[in-house]
């Protein structure tokens, strides 16, 4: 892990430039987060990548770096619950669509904790990542060769101790969070999604591997039946829930277990380019989203938590973006506020982070400028003027006009 690490210091892609003082980011319309409005003429004092307090027109700024905001929207940095982030350029593209927050789903070989240690060292702008490492699967295929301790693994990962070897070997490496598997893939023409993988056995045996060491676990299904045991064997979320039936979702309700969706990936089955392509997964995309629009309401609707996550790697070639799904979200029920409590402060509730997700004093210095107001027009997230990570900043698209 010390040389990739040091590899990756290596790539010019990885330098952002240090802020050398404080900023002010001033003539700004807030929104903070947690409450539903907008907060004129705001100013916020940043120090040391951290928000440093909340101040209005008027207040003294001598001794900062002034940032004008221009009178566009600032509110949090989004996050991404569920990614597969694996690279410099990537992680840069990420931040560029407004994202300075990621919990990744599985990588093939601990790339992912190799940017989260890069983020927190300041090495680059970020996002900040909350690694998985290798996702804890039946069979490993290429992702064995991650860790030589998995060699073990090569026929499959199915016993308790398999189990909990793979569990622990992500935990030694870095992992922040487990991720394992409910049901089959979407996103592959041979698997059904619905068709259970790991019983509730299997899965309780990974919820408290994981336990004994503070880390959640998250859980691929799309099935109702790999879901309901997931949540009745101590999961944090359920990823995709495409086909949940009532009775799991009241479960989860009264167990807190979060939901997400990762609808925008659904439509990237259904659409030709992007991570997917195919008849039969164009077709399968097709039946799925009115299904998955079905359980989002229900959930919705039952006051489930529901975070937000794009699933991808922010390759090049994606369609699928945050912002596109907080879209969903408010077209499928979701008032603006409450898509963008589920991009901010509801996934920061999922991941665990406290002073990630909100603009108030004593968070970190994570947010964005969009051009108008979300909470009236949810499409704004999609055009990202100014992303601030840590302190730090990302992207800068203003002024457009010259002096």
């Amino acid at each position: 892990m010390k040389l990739l690490i040091s590899l990756l210091l290596l790539c010019p892609l990885a330098l952002f430039a240090q802020n050398s003082k404080p900023q002010a980011f001033i003539y700004a319309n807030l929104i903070n987060g947690k409450e539903n409005k907008v907060y004129p003429n705001a100013i916020v004092f940043v120090k040391a990548g951290k928000i440093e307090r909340i101040g209005k027109a008027g207040d003294d700024t001598s001794g900062y770096e002034l940032i004008d905001c221009e009178g566009y929207y600032l509110l949090p940095g989004l996050i991404d619950a569920h990614s597969h982030l694996d690279n410099l350029a990537s992680a840069k593209r990420a931040l560029e669509t407004g994202v300075t927050t990621v919990r990744t789903a599985g990588v093939a070989a601990f790339q992912d904790v190799a940017l989260m240690e890069l983020s927190k060292s300041g090495r680059i702008a970020g996002p900040d990542v909350v690694p998985a490492g290798v996702y804890v699967s039946p069979n490993l295929e290429e992702t064995i060769l991650a860790d030589v301790r998995l060699g073990s693994l090569i026929n499959g990962v199915r016993t308790d101790e398999e189990l909990k070897l793979l569990v622990n070997v992500n935990i030694d490496r870095g992992a922040k969070v487990i991720k394992t598997r409910g049901t089959e893939r979407a996103g592959r023409p041979e698997t059904d999604p619905r068709e259970q993988v790991y019983t509730e056995q299997q899965i309780r045996v990974i919820v408290q591997e994981a336990a004994k060491r503070n880390v959640p676990v998250m859980i691929h299904a799309h099935g109702d039946e790999g879901a309901r045991a997931a949540v009745l064997a101590g999961a944090k979320s359920i990823e995709h829930g495409t086909f949940l039936s009532d009775e799991t979702l009241q479960l989860m309700k009264e167990r807190e277990t979060f939901l997400v969706p990762t609808f925008i990936t659904l439509e990237d089955l259904t659409q030709p380019g992007g991570d997917y392509v195919g008849p039969v997964l164009e077709l399968r995309g097709k039946f799925m989203m009115p299904q998955a629009e079905k359980v989002f309401k229900k959930a919705h609707a039952l006051g489930v938590k529901i975070a937000t996550g794009a699933d991808n790697g922010y390759t090049a070639n994606t369609t699928s973006r945050i912002s596109l799904e907080c879209a969903h979200f408010v077209r499928m029920g979701m008032s603006p506020y409450e898509a963008v409590q589920s991009a901010t402060v509801r996934s920061a509730e999922l991941l665990g982070l406290s002073t990630t997700g909100q603009i108030e004093k004593g968070f970190d210095a994570d947010f964005i400028l969009v051009p108008g107001n979300p909470l009236d027009e949810i499409r704004f997230l999609q055009d990202v003027l100014l992303v601030v990570s840590n302190g730090r900043i990302a992207l800068k698209r203003i002024p457009f006009g010259k002096k």
